[in-house]
């Protein structure tokens, strides 16, 4: 039987880029990667709809496939997925380009409609196919989230906070492993929530505790932490738990004044601060990472400064800066808004801190010797590659440059190697073994 040709396009978090891999999985080895849409014989799009500007780039990323295909004599089929044909339905009337519209609560289905719609018989299959190269891979625990913070889209795209069962994602892992991939980073619109739907006495840390237990797992990484899940008795384990739990903390925190918080409607206590504190009690060695908004509406002078000497004292190792975006369906978009120039020159403000502290972070790792995660060769310099640190999430932070000596060992992906820290840059790291 002929091969399908997919060209995929796999747009917004790592949530979705996993649903992507699945459904690749699912559609069985009779599917193989094209380079070019003109390719193809399938050209699958997982779109963004969280904020306006994932919504464009996922709107784009349409017309520029249906442009590329358009003198075809025969076209492949468009499949659109996702999380802005869950917000907005199917736009027929906008892109009529689209051949086939899927949402997300679908999700489970989409590898038969798609097999249906080629005309090809579906059989079901398990493996997932793994687009993150061979040094990670993502584990959503969970779908959905049952929060209701005033500025987010996510729970009327994605729905209520739904656990994935451990045996199924213990699996999933042990086959991640098994194919040689080191590190695993568990995801889920609030990581610390899972188990919370559930009455069987499933948690977090029991999950946890499972998927330790894997052979060669080297790395494990929790990201997104909501602060009210950081409780003492959580971090105590963690504090204890030793490789391959990695003491780094995503926390997103979004804001640091009480007011703005208490207006966002964000689900925990207002003071931040006893938060990080609790953490680094328990892990003085734990590296954080944030999210911040600023710009949200009703946000004043006084309540910036609160932000800005915030992140001054905490001296977070990573952090990301949103100007707020008004999304449509969301209580904060009825709320008077902030100028665009304000939220930008406060974005631009948080962002300059930030650098100098990131600076001094990583300056302070110079002359040491650190494990490094190889992911890839550079791109234009023969004998150095990308790769991570530990406290380094993909992604998100920045990344380590590595290099070997005419004389050293010889580094290819996925591999760990001890390196010894030469210089930095303000989010960089670069290393010779």
């Amino acid at each position: 039987m002929k091969k399908i040709k997919v060209f995929t396009i796999s747009l917004g978090c790592p949530k979705n880029r996993v649903d992507t891999e699945r459904m690749l999985g699912a559609l069985g080895s009779d599917m193989v990667p094209a380079e070019r849409t003109e390719e193809a014989d399938l050209i699958l799009i997982n779109t963004c709809g969280f904020i306006r500007p994932a919504v464009e780039e996922s709107v784009q990323a349409i017309l520029d496939a249906a442009e590329e295909i358009s003198g075809l004599p025969q076209k492949p089929l468009l499949a659109v997925t996702g999380c802005m044909v869950s917000r907005y339905g199917e736009l027929n009337e906008d892109l009529p380009e689209v051949d086939l519209w899927l949402t997300t609560d679908r999700v489970d289905l989409w590898p038969e409609i798609i097999s249906k719609a080629l005309g090809r018989d579906f059989n079901a299959a398990t493996y997932r196919r793994i687009s993150t190269g061979p040094s990670y891979a993502y584990l959503k625990i969970s779908e959905g989230c049952s929060h209701s913070c005033s500025f987010c889209t996510i729970p009327s795209i994605r729905g209520p906070h739904i656990s994935r069962p451990i045996p199924a994602l213990v699996e999933e892992a042990k086959t991640i492993v098994a194919g040689g991939i080191p590190e695993l980073v568990l995801v889920g619109q609030d990581s610390t929530a899972y188990g919370c739907d559930l009455d069987d006495g499933t948690a977090i840390r029991p999950l946890i505790e499972e998927l330790m237990k894997i052979d060669r797992l080297e790395w494990m990484r929790l990201m997104y932490l909501y602060p009210a899940g950081l409780t003492d008795s959580f971090l105590s384990f963690m504090a204890g738990a030793g490789r391959p739990l990695l003491p780094y903390f995503d926390i997103p925190l979004q804001h640091a004044h009480p007011e703005i918080l208490s207006s966002m409607g964000r689900p925990f206590a207002h003071n931040p601060r006893k938060v990080i504190e609790r953490v680094r009690k328990h892990i003085p060695e734990a590296v954080l990472r944030t999210t911040i908004i600023v710009g949200y509406p009703g946000e004043t002078e006084e309540h910036f400064k609160t932000l800005m000497d915030f992140v001054e004292e905490t001296r977070f190792h990573h952090l990301g800066v949103f100007a707020y975006q008004a999304e449509e369906g969301t209580p904060a978009a009825e709320l008077e808004q902030l100028p665009d120039e304000i939220k930008e020159e406060r974005r631009e403000a948080v962002m300059a801190l930030q650098s100098d502290i990131s600076h001094e972070l990583m300056e302070e790792n110079i002359g040491r010797k650190v494990q490094v995660l190889v992911e890839k060769p550079h791109d234009e310099w023969d004998g150095l590659f990308t790769g991570r640190v530990w406290f380094q999430a993909p992604e998100v932070d920045g990344i380590t440059y590595v290099s070997s000596p005419e004389d050293g060992p010889e580094l290819s992906p996925g591999m760990i190697v001890e390196a010894e820290v030469d210089d930095c840059t303000d989010y960089d790291l670069i290393t010779l073994v």
